[in-house]
């Protein structure tokens, strides 16, 4: 069919938008230049209506689109066919609603504006119009259910920044505005789109609303935000009156990239378009996306109808606003539709048309590729509702989806076990099997999800079985029965299972998989004779116990497994060994039995048995044991089981004998956790269970009748040493003196007995039980006090039952022997010293007699103590017994080591402790001597600590000196007063150092050195010189301090003539012709490897020494590194020498009542003179010994270039430093300098104007008379400094009149002949600078001030005078004076400098 030839239509240009209305017989088109046609398709071969466009914009009366102007977008409303509305691409929106009649011609249009603007309308005042246009348009279809908005006429327009909603009838009236949200990604592409959902009926209520008529739902996109909107009407009072709308937000979706077009597929179901024409199917309540497919091979039409109307936005773009757009995009809506859940694309080539495949079609297309596992599994997720339901048609409600999914999924699972098995038969591949467990794993997950496990056994299992594969299928059952999914297991199944299982020797998983099924639905014959066959005895004992209550004969099974093995070795000709372990290995199973049995838990998944059942069954278990008898069972049965077959009479308790044969430690600790139970008390409910009103079977009422009294009773009985080892007898002792204190009140023995368990406590056989020993009669002594207890003492020394010994003495005061028993107490070694505390403390209770005993005790362990922890040890020996000291050194005199420990930890405790008593001095000089072996190096620092009167010389020099600590032997030497003598020792040693260092040189040294790196052995030494020639630095620098302040060294300078050294120089001058001479001769020796011409020299360095490989000792050593190194002796030496000579004192002037402090230090003269006279002894010395002074020049030259060196550096950073510092006072001065700049040119308080053009008074006249008094003053001031001989008054004078005294300077210049200079400082609150203090008064001052400054206020009709003026950090400026009566008037004074030079202050009246 074509419409419109021949018509005038074909004169409006092309068609750029269609509608077909809601019973599709009328179609409308709108054209390029603004005319809208509808056409009849019954008719087509004229307009059925014709809506024209204005004739002319400047003469138009009635409302329509503008000539030229493409209409874009075009609905019906509603069912009628003369209802339209359009909009154009310039933004604007029309309503046409046609009145009734015959033909074209007979009708009338109304058109109604809806949005927009006409291009000649006149712009509102104040306001900025945005380039817009309509970039989405939609009416509301009409749904299957009858809705109040379906007449309204509801449309929805779209445009760059405003949703709007209009309702066209029966007037056009806005019901909804939304704005852009702000998630639309700044600068993206522009784009917008919508799309209407009309109200529906549901078949099913909604699952969320409960409704059966969904909402109107409006869906939005702008850019790539997408939001949904749900329409609710609130019906009017008045039902002539429309409803009222609420448009709800629901749900907000962000897409990677701008969305172009949106369509609803169904009601639950969106589809979206993006501009990279990718397609996204989303779910509506969620928001999940489901499906995407990318459609660029359809190259999908679009055109550019925006970016005309839109450019000047786009070219006004502002990258620091967020809402613009980078990009109009094309307009994508009229070639993406949908329609009863189709899809309508038009392309630039064709036109397609496609749908979302349901879950059925899906199904169908994985089984045609032979993915028929996939296709179970996409059907258990569609039955489970864990796929995307909505996209693939299937419902909400879920018996609904279940009723039509489940009969699909059970036709798959039976198609494909047909084909999977089918194809084996015909090629037989490794792979196939792997598939078919997959395939089993696959059906099974379905069948338990469907509910339909008979599939499973009826169908299924045949398909495994039948190809000999049933391990497969019982395999993948497996875990299903283990987590309670599977409980009901046909027979056959189950036997195949037991076989499969015990061939493959997994016996243990399938007893855990018996016991965890319903044994209501087993044949009971056929587990019980397999488990029988196959020793799956737990399976056993579930089955019995679950299926028949029965909980004795599995016991008497596992009983039977004992009887050949309690034969004496009988068993061993009639079985093999394999069996025999077997056996055992099941017998064993009656412990863990009769554990959960006794205390009420079903064996072996320990779930709780219910009460009736469990009291039954432990009477049962008690009565077979303890009844004293043989049994036949079951009961009526000729069945008796005999414990010993080859004799012709049993034993009383013959069962009970037998267990405990076999393990009796075991049994008594199931005893032990069935006497935990309640059924052993003596309760009211168990008196009833038993009474007469009960018909109860003999052996549940021997059952009840049975308590701990009873058993206990029984055991000791039977276990006599007799007829049980001690290994056995032992376990019994534990029992019964566990149990004794946890159940005083139903336990009863005599003393004699107690007393026995007691002594077989203590004789327990082996040492694995001894700690299991002594804390069983632990727990009986503590209930039980035996009144032979002291002899017991000797039996529990014996054992090492120490803990209890303790315990005894303790409470008897025996202190002496509970010492003893913690040092002999293996175990808690540590523990003595608590002990000892507890013993010897102050306040302890003690007599004479016990603290004597527990001394002794010390006294005999003392090397125990000692060795056990020594600091410990001599913590408490000092804290408690001090007077013990030396005898405990003794004990250790063999392990030196632990002597020095011990004296460490008294005489140099890690923390502070305050000794009530000096140390013993035999203590200290052994601790000395200690410490020369084993700390060496911490003994110069202690015996500098420590006081010198404690100390014998005599004892310990010979120490020091074999041990090699010099350091600390000078020390104690100076400290008591043998000054000279130490420094003789310590030159001797220096001496000593420098032949060891010439003999490495010379290679000589000894084998230890010479195995070592000759450059590190040479540096040792030279580091042991400069360390030891610190020593001798210390040592003169305390005698220089110990001279000094005793105040005779001027005396002593007196008494001796010029020349004469005191004892104190003279110690300076030893050590520096020491390190010189050292220097001198070592520096020799590296520096030239001849040997020297002095024959004394030629002894120490007799030849140069060579290294194994040929190569000088001295070639391969760092001589440069080591003559710095020795020559850094002389340095240090002459560097503190003058440091300790040159030292400034000060005078001690008291401060006078004026306030003068005390005058600068003075350097000391004598201290000067003394290190003159130490350089001059030294210089002639020198001269005498060696009258050529060129061999000391290399040594005095590297001294003094040091001190230049030094001051060179000082001097270098004094300049730095001088430098930053101006610098900084420099910018400091340029900031005060600019000044402020005030607001405006007048007084804030009077209003005159006070600089700048205008301003009143010859300013610049006061201005140059002021330049030449501040001249005449800095001419005045530099003749003053010149001359020098002014006092200290007529200089601050002078000083007073320069320049500014604090505060800002202000320079303003008028357009006129006047210039104002004036002066401020404020911030908030200012300074008054302006009256300047010097060598007048204050009156004359401001007189001055005024004639120089700048305005001042008006007095009267007189010429205003010239005044100070006031700038303040606000930049408000006042006459000082204006200032002062404001400050007046607020009742504020400005703060006064009390002389001159002192800064007036003031706040500002303004910002106050």
């Amino acid at each position: 069919m074509i419409i419109g030839p021949g018509t005038k239509a074909v004169e409006s240009g092309a068609v750029t938008s269609l509608a077909i209305s809601a019973d599709h017989t009328a179609i409308a088109g709108g054209h390029a230049n603004g005319n809208i046609f509808t056409w009849d398709t019954a008719r087509p071969s004229r307009p059925f209506l014709t809506i024209p466009h204005l004739p002319q914009l400047q003469q138009r009366s009635t409302d329509g689109h503008v000539p030229d102007t493409t209409i874009t977008h075009l609905g019906f409303l509603g069912t009628r066919h003369t209802a339209l509305v359009s909009a154009d691409d310039r933004g604007m929106a029309f309503s046409h609603l046609a009145t009734r009649g015959t033909g074209s011609f007979g009708r009338t249009v109304k058109t109604t504006r809806i949005l927009g603007r006409y291009p000649d309308a006149p712009v509102p005042v104040g306001k900025t119009l945005k380039p817009s246009t309509v970039l989405a348009f939609q009416s509301l279809p009409l749904g299957n259910v009858e809705m109040a908005t379906d007449s309204m006429g509801l449309t929805a327009m779209l445009t760059p920044y405003l949703l709007v909603i209009v309702s066209t009838t029966p007037v056009a009236q806005t019901q909804h505005k939304s704005a852009r949200p702000k998630e639309v990604t700044a600068h993206s592409a522009m784009t917008g789109c919508l799309a209407w959902f009309p109200a529906v009926r549901l078949k099913v209520p909604d699952p969320v609303t409960g409704s059966n008529v969904s909402k109107v739902k409006l869906v939005y996109c702008w850019s790539n935000v997408l939001t949904v909107l749900e329409l609710e009407e609130e019906p009017a009072e008045n039902k002539d009156k429309p409803p009222t709308l609420r448009f709800r937000p629901r749900n907000r979706w962000k897409c990677e990239e701008p969305i172009v077009a949106v369509q609803w597929l169904s009601r639950s179901v969106l589809t979206v378009l993006t501009i990279t024409q990718r397609l996204i199917v989303l779910e509506d309540r969620t928001m999940r996306m489901t499906e995407a497919f990318d459609l660029i091979h359809k190259h999908i039409y679009h055109v550019d109808l925006f970016s005309k109307q839109l450019h000047a936005l786009v070219e006004q773009l502002d990258d620091e606003d967020p809402t613009m757009h980078g990009v109009v995009a094309d307009a994508f809506y009229m070639s993406f539709k949908a329609y009863k859940g189709r899809l309508f694309l038009l392309g630039f080539n064709e036109v397609s048309l496609g749908a979302l495949s349901n879950w059925a079609d899906r199904l169908f297309a994985l089984m045609e590729s032979g993915d028929y596992v996939g296709a179970i599994r996409l059907a258990t997720s569609y039955y489970t509702g864990d796929a995307n339901k909505l996209t693939i048609g299937l419902p909400e409600d879920t018996a609904l989806r279940h009723s039509m999914v489940i009969d699909k999924l059970m036709e798959i699972m039976s198609a494909s076990l047909k084909y999977a098995f089918g194809q084996r038969k015909k090629r037989r591949e490794a792979g196939d099997d792997k598939h078919l467990r997959k395939l089993a794993e696959t059906c099974f997950i379905a069948s338990h999800n469907a509910g339909k496990t008979d599939f499973l056994f009826d169908d299924m299992y045949e398909w495994y079985e039948d190809a000999g594969l049933e391990g497969i299928f019982l395999e993948t059952l497996e875990p299903y029965i283990i987590d309670g999914s599977i409980t009901a297991i046909p027979p056959a199944v189950v036997k195949a299972l037991v076989t499969h299982f015990v061939s493959n020797g997994l016996e243990t998983r399938l007893e855990d998989i018996i016991c965890h099924m319903d044994t209501s639905t087993l044949d009971l014959d056929q587990v019980t004779t397999l488990c029988k066959k196959h020793s799956l005895y737990d399976a056993l004992i579930y089955v019995w116990n679950q299926a028949l209550n029965d909980y004795l004969t599995p016991f008497i099974d596992l009983l039977a497994l004992l009887v050949p093995l309690m034969q004496n070795g009988g068993a061993e000709g009639t079985a093999s060994v394999l069996e025999n372990e077997i056996r055992e290995t099941n017998a064993l199973k009656i412990f863990p039995y009769l554990s959960f049995i006794l205390t009420g838990k079903t064996y072996p998944m320990g779930e709780k048995i219910p009460d009736a059942i469990a009291q039954k069954a432990k009477a049962e278990i008690y009565w077979f044991l303890f009844s004293g008898k043989n049994i036949s069972w079951p009961k009526g049965s000729n069945k008796r089981l005999l414990t010993r077959p080859a004799q012709s009479q049993e034993p009383s308790f013959p069962y009970l004998r037998m267990i405990l044969n076999f393990d009796a430690p075991s049994f008594l600790s199931v005893l032990n956790e069935a006497f935990e139970d309640s059924f052993l008390n003596d309760s009211p409910e168990k008196q009833l269970a038993g009474g007469p009103s009960r018909d109860l079977p003999e052996e549940e009422i021997f059952g009840l009748t049975v308590d701990r009294q009873y058993i206990t009773s029984i055991l000791m009985e039977i276990m006599n040493p007799a007829d049980f080892a001690k290994e056995d007898t032992i376990y019994l002792d534990m029992f019964v003196a566990r149990n004794l204190p946890k159940y005083p009140q139903y336990l009863l023995f005599t003393g004699s007995t107690l007393t026995k368990v007691l002594t077989g406590l203590c004789q327990y056989p082996g040492g694995d039980l001894a700690e299991d020993a002594q804390l069983s009669a632990e727990y009986l002594l503590s209930v039980y006090h035996p009144p032979d207890l002291p002899d017991l003492i000797p039996l529990f020394k014996e054992a090492g039952f120490y803990r209890i010994l303790k315990r005894i003495y303790k409470a008897d005061k025996q202190y002496g022997k509970l010492t003893l028993t913690y040092f002999e107490d293996p175990n808690e070694h540590d523990a003595i010293f608590d002990c000892v505390e507890l013993c010897l403390r102050p306040h302890s209770g003690l007599t004479r007699r016990q603290v004597q005993d527990v001394h002794q005790v010390i006294k005999d362990y003392a090397g125990k103590l000692v060795e056990i922890d020594s600091a410990r040890a001599a913590q408490a020996i000092e804290t408690y017994a001090p007077e013990l000291h030396n005898h405990i050194l003794g004990s250790v005199s063999e392990q030196p080591h632990l002597q020095y420990t011990y004296l460490k930890t008294i005489l140099e405790p890690s923390k502070e402790v305050v000794n009530v008593h000096p140390p013993q001095q035999d203590l200290v000089e052994q601790y000395l001597q200690l410490m020369c072996r084993f700390e060496p190096s911490h003994v110069p620092e202690y015996v500098n600590k420590v006081q010198a009167t404690n100390l014998r010389l005599e004892k310990l020099l010979p120490t020091m000196e074999k041990t090699g600590v010099i350091d600390a032997a000078v020390i104690l030497m100076a400290k008591e007063g043998q000054v000279k003598e130490a420094m003789e020792r310590l030159t001797r040693h220096l001496e000593t150092l420098e032949s060891a260092l010439h003999g490495l040189l010379a290679g000589t040294a000894s084998q230890s050195q010479a195995d070592l790196n000759p450059q590190e052995s040479a540096e040792e030494l030279m580091q042991a010189l400069q360390n030891y020639t610190r020593v001798g630095i210390w040592l003169c620098q305390e005698q220089t301090k110990a001279t000094r302040e005793s105040g005779n060294a001027r005396e002593r300078h007196k008494s001796h003539s010029k020349d004469d050294l005191s004892p104190d120089e003279e110690l300076w001058l030893s050590l520096i012709e020491s390190c010189v001479q050292i220097t001198k001769r070592v520096t020799s020796a590296l520096q030239s490897p001849s040997p020297p011409e002095d024959s004394a020299q030629r002894q120490l360095t007799n030849g140069t020494g060579s290294l194994p490989n040929g190569e000088s000792v001295v070639a391969a050593l760092d001589t440069e590194k080591l003559v710095t190194m020795v020559r850094s002796l002389v340095q240090n030496t002459f560097t503190t020498l003058l440091s300790s000579t040159s030292t400034r004192s000060s005078r001690s002037t008291s401060t006078n009542t004026g306030g003068d402090t005390q005058p600068p230090p003075v350097v000391n003269i004598n201290a000067n003179l003394s290190f003159l006279r130490i350089l001059r002894a030294f210089l002639t010395r020198a001269a005498a010994s060696s009258p050529n002074l060129a061999d000391l020049r290399s040594v005095l030259s590297s001294i003094f270039a040091a001190y230049a060196y030094e001051e060179s550096i000082l001097g270098l950073s004094n300049r730095l430093l001088e430098r930053s510092l101006f610098v900084s006072v420099n910018q400091t001065v340029q900031l005060r300098q600019r000044g402020w700049r005030p607001k405006g040119s007048t007084c804030e308080a009077c209003g005159r104007r006070v600089w700048g053009p205008s301003v009143a008074g010859n300013v610049y006249d006061a201005w140059e008379e002021r330049q030449a008094v501040e001249e005449s003053q800095r001419q005045a001031r530099k003749q003053i400094t010149m001359g020098g001989g002014n006092n200290a008054s007529g200089h601050a004078a002078a000083e007073g009149t320069d320049g500014p005294q604090g505060g800002e300077e202000y320079n303003g210049n008028g357009n006129g002949n006047g210039h104002g200079h004036g002066h401020g400082h404020g911030k908030g609150k200012g300074k008054d600078v302006s009256p300047r203090p010097g060598q007048h008064d204050e009156t004359q001052q401001a007189n001055t001030s005024g004639r120089e400054g700048m305005q001042g206020p008006v007095v009267g009709n007189r010429e205003p005078k010239l005044s100070p003026l006031v700038v303040l950090a606000c930049r408000h400026v006042y006459h000082q004076a204006c200032l002062d009566a404001l400050e007046m008037k607020n009742g504020v004074a400005a703060s006064n400098g009390d002389g001159f030079g002192v800064k007036r202050q003031y706040r500002c009246p303004i910002d106050r």
